[in-house]
């Protein structure tokens, strides 16, 4: 067995996905309703979601079949390889053994595509013909254009102001797919307009590119909301990734000793790790490490609450760590990790304890990925890159255990990031705390 890649073969793409809802210690939290506070229940969600989605986002079922659909398109890139990155560790002279699982082969080229397709499958099943969505960096926006190009659906995206100007070849390639773009907050809906009223000159967050993209399907009855991290059932989708590393670790007879995902609102971060819950509850010593930017550092600097999705106000109440739905973030480069808020699956395993948080600044995490780039060849996205950063960092110690990180996305639509980088011309930013506080400060009283 070949222990620098470990492929899969193609009848070894799952075929179901784990759902860690099932496995956790203590029960997950409710949402709750907007308007009344009280726990959700399948008709509230019914305007903006299939009720198939809404099953899975409740379901307590381990187990969830992958349709053949789905599964049928997942071939195109999936099983995706585990790398030995032996290149790098001879870099870093150490005696642990570094790999990742590499997300970037898809043809977004990100793992986003893993949910992106089941969500537009199941709209498609149910009779939608439009869907809306929000995108930060622009991973998950063009992964839903290339889904609904599949299954013959109409796609509306509402892109981050910042990272639509930052990133215009995202852009083109949402266009390619045949979905219409946006900058958010837009003049196209009620929440857009607010926004820009009040403040002409923000550069847009996840949490105003949500609030357009939900009032949109809301306000339109052949049109569903999609969303690409937070809520369980994209967790649930992303958990191909962990189960496949978790074979191809078995393959090679390697046991990890940490496992590190980058996180915004914790979409691969949960995917990777979730799968590993059961190792976890076993081996407390398996560490499951998150790694967000210091600009926007919801689990190292935010609390655990209920607190809305969106800056509008429109979506349910979650139990998550947030920095609060008001927090506007800077327009650091990993537009992907500029969310207010963590998804509940995640939050809720760092409130027990199961997952141990780290934040680190750009020009760091770019130090990193040019590291990886110049060893390893791959690219990473800015996002990707802050789990390359710990994964470093975890290696230096020298300690001779076993690192597995996921590379989720390629930095191919992000060369104006490193020219920064390169140049000098890149700003670390850490989020002010009474910043912070003064978001805090407008959580919703439950």
């Amino acid at each position: 067995m070949n222990k620098e890649r470990v492929d899969l073969p193609l009848n070894e793409i799952p075929a179901s996905w784990y759902n860690a809802l099932a496995d956790l210690p203590k029960p997950l939290p409710p949402p709750l309703h907007p308007g009344t506070g009280k726990p959700l229940t399948p008709t509230d969600l019914a305007p903006i979601f299939p009720m198939s989605l809404i099953e899975q986002e409740m379901s307590s079922e381990r187990w969830i079949a992958i349709p053949e659909e789905v599964r049928e398109l997942y071939r195109i890139w999936r099983p995706t390889p585990v790398v030995r990155a032996v290149r790098l560790e001879k870099a870093l002279k150490t005696s642990c053994r570094i790999y990742f699982k590499n997300e970037s082969v898809s043809p977004a080229g990100s793992h986003k595509l893993n949910t992106a397709l089941a969500q537009a499958y199941y709209n498609k099943k149910e009779g939608v013909r439009r869907l809306s969505t929000e995108t930060g960096a622009g991973q998950w926006g063009s992964s839903m254009a290339f889904a609904c190009q599949q299954f013959g659906l109409e796609c509306t995206i509402y892109m981050v102001k910042s990272s639509y100007h930052q990133k215009p070849y995202r852009r083109s390639l949402m266009h390619v797919w045949g979905g219409e773009v946006f900058a958010s907050p837009s003049d196209r809906t009620q929440a857009g307009r607010a926004i820009r009223a009040s403040d002409p000159d923000t550069p847009g967050s996840l949490g105003m590119a949500i609030s357009e993209a939900v009032e949109d399907a809301a306000t339109h009855g052949d049109t569903k909301y999609t969303l690409g991290s937070v809520l369980n059932h994209v967790i649930l989708h992303q958990t191909v990734i962990g189960l496949e590393t978790k074979r191809q670790l078995e393959m090679i007879g390697e046991t990890p000793d940490v496992l590190i995902g980058c996180v915004g609102g914790g979409s691969n971060f949960g995917g990777f790790t979730a799968p590993f819950l059961p190792e976890k509850l076993e081996n407390p010593k398996l560490r499951l490490l998150a790694v967000e930017p210091s600009a926007c550092p919801s689990l190292t600097k935010g609390i655990h609450a209920y607190d809305f999705g969106d800056t509008a106000k429109l979506t349910p109440l979650l139990m998550m760590y947030t920095l609060g739905h008001t927090f506007v973030p800077e327009g650091i480069h990993a537009g992907g990790l500029r969310y207010h808020g963590m998804a509940p699956i995640v939050s809720h395993m760092a409130e027990l304890g199961l997952v141990e948080a780290k934040a680190y600044t750009q020009n760091a995490v770019f130090e990193a990925a040019l590291q990886f780039a110049r060893t390893e060849g791959f690219v990473p996205a800015p996002e990707s890159s802050h789990a390359i950063r710990a994964a470093i960092d975890e290696a230096r110690k020298d300690d001779g255990k076993c690192i597995v990180f996921n590379l989720s996305g390629h930095g191919h639509f992000d060369m104006s990031a490193y020219d920064a980088h390169l140049a000098g011309d890149l700003e670390d930013y850490e989020h002010p705390e009474e910043k912070i506080a003064e978001a805090l400060h407008q959580l919703p009283k439950v």
